[in-house]
């Protein structure tokens, strides 16, 4: 079952409410960009057609784990945050994965590990900058 969030379907819950309790505000228009087009992009996997969300949605996840990588700071995302950089690229590996294969099931799966591996980061970095 999707997650909602005031009344729409969303694939990065843990990831939207930590971007709001921590202040990452400038990491909202990308979340929220990928969520979109993951909901377009589920809709054409369960509809078994290649809808537009569905080949949007691998560009808008490298975005997305691009600005997280940002956000946390290169030095700390090559360094001691390499195992949250390398569970959030995995995750997005899994997703598109089951994208390309029209595999519904590994999709929702996959946005589970996605979604939770960018919001620890979120939180991680918020904890460290003592923002949150």
């Amino acid at each position: 079952m999707v997650p909602y969030l005031h009344g729409l379907p969303t694939f990065l819950p843990m990831t939207i409410a930590a971007i709001e309790d921590s202040g990452a505000r400038e990491l909202r228009e990308h979340v929220h960009a990928a969520d979109t087009a993951a909901g377009e992009c589920w809709n054409g996997l369960l509809a078994g057609c290649n809808a537009p969300g569905r080949r949007a949605l691998p560009g808008r996840l490298r975005v997305l784990s691009a600005v997280v990588g940002e956000f946390a700071g290169h030095d700390w995302w090559m360094s001691d945050g390499i195992v949250h950089r390398r569970r959030v690229l995995e995750a997005q590996l899994r997703i598109d994965g089951a994208v390309s294969e029209g595999d519904g099931a590994e999709f929702a799966e996959a946005f589970v590990g996605y979604d939770q591996a960018v919001a620890t980061v979120v939180v991680n970095v918020a904890n460290r900058l003592g923002t949150s």
